[in-house]
């Protein structure tokens, strides 16, 4: 179960493969990214003459059918299911973002989050007049507000050389967390921040190129994987095969949470089995903190490899102590007060026949406000356990994330403001221990120099400016209505 305050990431995919159904394709890597974003979804295809664009707020299996992929011709195709960072989560920031110009149309969907988007808005503002962007005869539309719309307009810009070389020209003025999977008419591209902070693969077909955000999605997808795609790198893939280009000294800091619980545990991360290292986590977890128990238990579902990993370092058994209601994913209808008093549980149940007199330990992969594990330890003690122990496989979160996961404010993050001991007496436990820095990035196979370890040190990798540059709705409140003239015109669906 995904922590409440801590949010998901995104997740790409993109094919170019002559001869298949690149649409399916895509559809069937978005689905196996689904965990990364579940805000929205959407799918961009070639046929070599133009792009079409499909995308709706939903879940990968809400947004796309049978027909609508029937519908959905090419050799190419970028897809993207969302997660919101920079801008609010309406239809307008779904991605793939689009845009038709007459030197040819772009459609892109980035993971990540830029620190430098003022910046990005201001060379927007600046570019000359919309002329030269195709009218295309579709509805018009409320501008976007988010990062990722900004740098689509600043690629489509290029009249005097291919988007390639344009490509090599902005990718360096671009600042933070970024995995770009993008396209034209003709070309797949992918580039990767020079930090690398969000993971990117590049994978094989019998007839193309799969790039995606984890190689779970390649397994799927039937590629075979071929490596990462670079910190600073761009990847082109067209007709004439596969290049690469260095925009930027790689400075590899990969986000560390990815090993914690963002990336699915069937993938593997800068050549480290993501399942291995929560595992191990785990281990690490019961050497740190030992505690005499009955029962091991973990918060499914991001918790289950930590806590099997305690059980296995410390002798005690291992057992399903929640029950997680499978069809629950987010809540869009929220329970009334009254319910709420009432103790409505959509997600999670105990097994009171497992709990019932023991002393359990509940191993999770993080605490952000305190709420989640409040209610999980009630519930532990409703079902009769005799003592609650919390593990925690990450350290205390005490620094919010500008580089693509929506943490709570700091002021918010429980972690900031008490002290271990006082965190478990608010949550009511018995014992709390959160695994340390130094365990938590031995478990990963990765030297801490590597690594972005921000959300707990506060050590920013990327330079961030001001605080009043930055922000989930910074483009809401500081763009003038239209970013660039015309609204950004999509085919799509209502």
């Amino acid at each position: 179960m995904r922590p409440v305050g801590l949010r998901n990431v995104c997740g790409v995919f993109g094919v170019w493969a002559p001869g298949e159904d690149v649409a399916k394709l895509t559809y069937f890597g978005l689905y196996s990214l689904q965990h990364r974003g579940q805000e929205s979804a959407g799918i961009s295809v070639s046929n070599g003459r133009q792009i079409l664009v499909y995308k709706d707020m939903g879940l990968v299996s809400q947004v796309f059918d049978e027909n609508t992929l029937e519908s959905f011709a090419g050799h190419l195709a970028v897809g993207h299911c969302r997660y919101s960072t920079t801008g609010a989560s309406t239809w307008q920031n779904a991605q793939p973002t689009f845009r038709p110009t007459e030197d040819g149309s772009i459609a892109l969907g980035h993971n990540g989050n830029l620190i430098n988007t003022a910046h990005l808005a201001d060379l927007v503002q600046a570019l000359p007049s919309d002329d030269g962007e195709l009218d295309i005869h579709a509805r018009n539309l409320e501008s976007s507000t988010n990062d990722t719309s900004l740098v689509t307009a600043l690629l489509a810009h290029h009249p005097d050389q291919s988007l390639e070389a344009r490509a090599l020209e902005l990718l360096p003025q671009v600042q933070g967390a970024f995995s770009f999977v993008f396209m034209n008419e003709n070309t797949l591209y992918a580039a990767r921040d020079p930090e690398g902070i969000r993971p990117l693969v590049l994978g094989r077909l019998e007839r193309g190129w799969v790039v995606a955000s984890e190689d779970a999605a390649l397994a799927t997808t039937g590629a075979s994987v071929v490596r990462e795609v670079e910190p600073g790198e761009l990847i082109v893939i067209d007709e004439d095969g596969l290049r690469s280009h260095r925009f930027a000294e790689p400075r590899r800091k990969g986000c560390v949470f990815e090993y914690v619980y963002l990336a699915r545990p069937d993938a593997s991360i800068a050549g480290r089995s993501v399942h291995e290292a929560r595992v191990e986590m785990g281990r690490q977890l019961a050497r740190e903190f030992p505690v005499e128990a009955d029962l091991v238990i973990p918060v499914p579902e991001s918790g289950t490899p930590a806590a099997s990993g305690y059980a296995l370092e410390s002798g005690i058994p291992f057992g399903q102590g929640f029950v997680k209601n499978a069809y629950v994913g987010r809540t869009f209808i929220q329970p009334s007060q009254t319910l709420r008093q009432l103790g409505i549980r959509l997600k999670l149940n105990a097994l009171e026949h497992m709990i019932r007199g023991k002393r359990i330990v509940v191993v999770d992969d993080s605490i952000v406000r305190g709420n989640t594990q409040r209610a999980q330890v009630r519930m532990l003690r409703e079902a009769g356990a005799t003592e609650v122990h919390v593990r925690i496989s990450s350290p205390p979160v005490k620094w919010p994330c500008f580089y693509g996961i929506d943490f709570a404010t700091r002021a918010e993050l429980i972690a900031n403001g008490l002290e271990v001991d006082e965190i478990a007496a608010s949550v009511g436990a018995d014992s709390l221990g959160y695994i340390s820095l130094e365990g938590m990035v031995e478990a990963t196979g990765q030297p801490q120099t590597s690594l972005c370890t921000a959300c707990f040190t506060g050590d920013y990798p990327i330079e961030l400016p001001d605080e009043s540059l930055l922000g989930k709705h910074l483009l809401e409140a500081t763009l003038k209505p239209s970013t660039h003239g015309e609204a950004l015109p999509v085919f799509n669906n209502p």
